[in-house]
């Protein structure tokens, strides 16, 4: 089950500079070889200390974490929605990916220009809204044109449809991402998910800074205002020691470079679990003597779809799944004390899968 971030950004604001930094880290520091797909396209491991926590108590021979793919997305500028530039090329690419990984600018250098030559987040930001927004209003305009007819007629999904599309472009008129539109039944929110607006799809802010102490400074701030009011999330770094932190192959130099620029964990970790979570997703544990390996799920799953993120044959054929959580692993220390303390639990088809529980499936195809 893939799911994909895309990085998206004004030029020079560090957005390759931090895909970069991100590609080399899993590389090097993971013990598993970064994936390249494409050219600006990469899997990299989602940080999860579970897994360390598991196979302290279930001795395996492998250990696999789950995964997200990151695509570094040509570069924007003003005028992108009407081909400008790599205008269509990057709104083609935004239009595959399921969240969007905004890199804005919050640092003075005077070595590296901007492209407005103004440091101002608040209007880079506008700058990118504005033309997935302009995308979004075309898009939806084409399609009203269409479907009002079939409305006049009585049809009663095309009435359905024209007043979901006059809700949302009232508010793109207003210069609303569509990702702020509420309001809609489970029908209605369907047909929304159908149209692929770009400015629907979830956005974690990531602010590029200078200095890792300097994460919240005023530049931040005004990321972190224009985050809360359309509901998005926020994660602030600095890019270049990200990069040079990653340059250090050795993991005990690489600590001690951290630990110097007062860091406890890389903002490029940060920036992955908070890409996760923006995504909705939730992550269910398999262990074992051969393999432990986490999986990535949308929250809520039920177990067969789990189960079908495993193989296919395991949702067509599930019968149930054995389930013990993380905090029955530590106190009873194996699966054995588990099932001997009856905390083993067999769950069927209506289950609804718990972030962290470890199962095993049992189908029949």
């Amino acid at each position: 089950m893939g799911f994909t971030c895309g990085l998206v950004g004004l030029p020079n604001a560090g957005k390759s500079t931090l895909f970069g930094a991100l590609t080399r880290t899993k590389a090097l520091a993971g013990n598993y070889a970064f994936t390249t797909i494409e050219p600006n396209s990469g899997i990299v491991p989602v940080p999860d200390k579970r897994l360390d926590t598991i196979t302290s108590y279930v001795k395996t021979q492998k250990i696999v974490p789950t995964t997200m793919e990151f695509v570094d997305i040509a570069g924007l500028i003003k005028g992108a929605s009407k081909g400008e530039g790599l205008g269509n090329k990057f709104l083609g690419h935004i239009r595959e990916v399921d969240a969007i990984a905004h890199v804005v600018r919050c640092f003075e250098d005077g070595n590296v220009p901007h492209v407005s030559d103004t440091i101002d987040p608040a209007s880079d930001i506008d700058t990118i809204n504005t033309e997935l927004i302009i995308s979004d209003i075309e898009s939806l305009d084409r399609r009203k044109t269409k479907i009002e007819k079939l409305a006049k007629s009585g049809d009663k999904e095309a009435r359905m449809q024209v007043e979901v599309l006059t809700k949302l472009s009232k508010a793109l008129d207003q210069n609303q991402p569509a990702r702020t539109v509420t309001g809609f039944n489970d029908e209605q929110q369907q047909y929304v998910k159908s149209l692929t607006l770009l400015s629907a799809k979830p956005v974690l802010y990531i602010c590029n800074v200078m200095d890792p102490g300097d994460t919240d400074n005023e530049l931040v701030q005004k990321v972190k205002q224009i985050a809360e009011q359309d509901g998005s999330s926020v994660v602030a770094l600095a890019g270049k020691i990200e990069g040079e932190i990653m340059e250090i192959e050795d993991p005990e130099e690489q600590q001690m470079f951290m630990e110097e620029m007062g860091l406890t964990e890389t903002g490029l970790d940060r920036m992955i679990s908070a890409g996760y979570g923006l995504l909705e997703l939730s992550t269910f544990f398999t262990a074992g003597e051969k393999e432990t390996r986490a999986w990535t799920i949308p929250k809520n799953a039920k177990a067969p779809v789990a189960a079908g993120v495993i193989h296919t044959d395991f949702e067509k054929g599930f019968i149930r799944a054995e389930v013990y959580s993380l905090e029955d692993l530590i106190e009873h220390k194996s699966e054995a004390g588990i099932k001997d303390a009856g905390k083993l639990r067999v769950e069927g088809k209506e289950y609804v899968v718990q972030d962290g529980d470890i199962m095993h499936f049992r189908f029949n195809v």
